[in-house]
C-alpha cells in the first residue's frame, strides 16, 4: 500500500512542474510579443519622422508654389499629430519641430498655427493626412488640414 501512494506523489509533482514550466513558457512569450510589437511602433513612428523631414525638404528646394495632401502611417495608440508651441504630449511638435529630441526642420509654426495654441491632425485607423503648402518665394513650409 504505500508504494502505491508515493507512486501517486511522483505524478502529481511531475505534473505540477510541467504545469509550473507551462506557465513560465506563456508568460516569456506574451512579454516578447508585447516587446516586439513596442519596437514595431517605435520603429514606425520613427519612419514617419524620417519620411516628413525628407518630404518637407524635398517641398523647401522646389521653386515655385507647392500644395499636397500627404498621407502617413502612424501606430493607432497615437491619437493624433499637435503642431504646437510649447510641450508635447502623445507625439506633437513644438514651436522649434523638435519632437522626440527629432529636429524637424524648415517648417512655419506661427502661419500652421496661425494664432491658435495648436493644430491637432487626428489619426485615423492609422493614417494621419495633412496638406503642405509653401507659397513662392517662402523658404518654409506651412502645414494645414
Amino acid at each position: 500500500m504505500q508504494k502505491n501512494k508515493r507512486g501517486q506523489l511522483d505524478i502529481s509533482f511531475g505534473m505540477i512542474f510541467s504545469i509550473i514550466l507551462i506557465i513560465i513558457f506563456l508568460a516569456f512569450g506574451f512579454y516578447a510579443i508585447k516587446k516586439f510589437m513596442d519596437l514595431q511602433s517605435e520603429v514606425q513612428i520613427k519612419q514617419f519622422l524620417d519620411d516628413f523631414q525628407t518630404f518637407v525638404d524635398k517641398i523647401r528646394k522646389s521653386n515655385g508654389e507647392y500644395s499636397q495632401y500627404k498621407d502617413y502611417s502612424l501606430p493607432t495608440k497615437i491619437t493624433s499629430i499637435c503642431f504646437q508651441d510649447g510641450e508635447f504630449e502623445n507625439l506633437k511638435f513644438n514651436s522649434k519641430g523638435i519632437i522626440r529630441g527629432k529636429m524637424i526642420e524648415y517648417l512655419d509654426i506661427e502661419s500652421t498655427l496661425s494664432g491658435k495654441d495648436e493644430l491637432c491632425i487626428p489619426n485615423t485607423n492609422g493614417k494621419v493626412k495633412f496638406r503642405l503648402v509653401k507659397d513662392y518665394g517662402e523658404t518654409l513650409v506651412t502645414i494645414t488640414k
